[in-house]
C-alpha cells in the first residue's frame, strides 16, 4: 500500500530570496513576478487544490490569488512569509469561489468527539517484487499516483486540504495550521482521519512519492506567468523596462 505515514520533507528557507524578489516586485520587474511565480505555482495550486478539488478551478484560484495579491502588494507587512501570505490569500480565494458555486466549505468546523478514536497510527508497510528502476515499476507508480490522487479527491474538504499541505506539499504542523486558520491539534486529528480514510481507497501496490502528487511544473506553470503577466502589465503593475 502506499506510504502515507509521513509527509516529505518541507522545502528549504526561502526568506533571503523573498526579500530580494520583494524589491523587484515592489519596482513592477516582471523578470521578479516571474521568478516569484514559478517559486510558488506549485504549492499554491496544492493549497488550493485541498479546497476546490479541481485541477481547472485551482488554477483560477491560484491565478486571481495571485492578482489580487500583487495589486495589493502594498499590504504585505512582512509579518509572514511571502509564500505564507500568498498562500492565505489563495485559500481565501478558493473558498471565495466554493461559495459562488453553493459549495459552502468551514475549514474551522469540529469534529465529533468520537473521531479521533477511530483513527489509527499503523504504518502501511511497502510492497515489495517490483524493481523501482524498470519500465513496469514506473508505469505501476504512475497508475498508483494517479489512484491515490482520484481518493484523496473524495475526501472531504477539510481532511482533503490538510494531507495535501502536511503530506504532499510537506509544511509543518505549525504553518498547515496558520494557513487554514485551525488550532494544531485540528491538522493532527484531520491528518490523522485523511489518511485512514484515504486507506480504505487504496489496495496494496508500489509505493509512489507523495511529493510527487498534484505537481505544477512544465506547461501548466509557464501558462499561469504568462497569463498573470498579461493581466498585471494591463493593470499597469508590471512596468517591462
Amino acid at each position: 500500500m502506499t506510504d502515507l505515514a509521513q509527509p516529505h520533507p518541507p522545502p528549504a528557507a526561502t526568506g533571503a530570496v523573498d526579500e530580494e524578489l520583494l524589491a523587484g516586485l515592489r519596482a513592477g520587474r516582471a523578470d521578479a513576478f516571474a521568478q516569484l511565480m514559478r517559486r510558488y505555482n506549485r504549492m499554491l495550486f496544492r493549497a488550493a487544490r485541498g479546497i476546490v478539488g479541481d485541477d481547472a478551478e485551482a488554477q483560477d484560484a491560484v491565478q486571481e490569488g495571485y492578482l489580487r495579491a500583487f495589486v495589493a502588494l502594498d499590504g504585505y507587512r512582512g509579518e509572514s512569509s511571502l509564500g505564507t501570505w500568498l498562500t492565505r490569500i489563495v485559500i481565501n480565494q478558493a473558498l471565495g469561489q466554493q461559495r459562488k458555486l453553493g459549495r459552502v466549505v468551514f475549514l474551522d468546523e469540529t469534529l465529533p468527539d468520537d473521531e479521533e478514536g477511530a483513527m489509527s497510527e499503523h504504518s502501511p508497510g511497502r510492497a515489495d517484487g517490483i524493481d523501482p528502476a524498470t519500465p513496469e515499476a514506473t508505469a505501476s507508480n504512475n497508475e498508483l499516483r494517479r489512484q491515490l490522487e482520484a481518493a484523496i479527491d473524495l475526501l472531504p474538504p477539510i481532511y482533503r486540504c490538510v494531507f495535501i499541505l502536511r503530506a504532499v506539499e510537506g509544511m509543518s504542523v505549525e504553518d498547515t495550521a496558520g494557513n487554514l486558520r485551525v488550532s494544531l491539534d485540528v491538522v493532527k486529528t484531520r491528518y490523522l482521519r485523511a489518511r485512514a480514510m484515504l486507506r480504505r481507497h487504496l489496495d496494496a501496490g508500489a509505493t509512489v512519492p507523495l511529493s510527487a502528487l498534484h505537481d505544477f511544473r512544465g506547461a501548466r506553470c509557464d501558462d499561469m506567468v504568462v497569463q498573470v503577466l498579461a493581466r498585471l502589465r494591463a493593470a499597469g503593475v508590471v512596468r517591462d523596462q
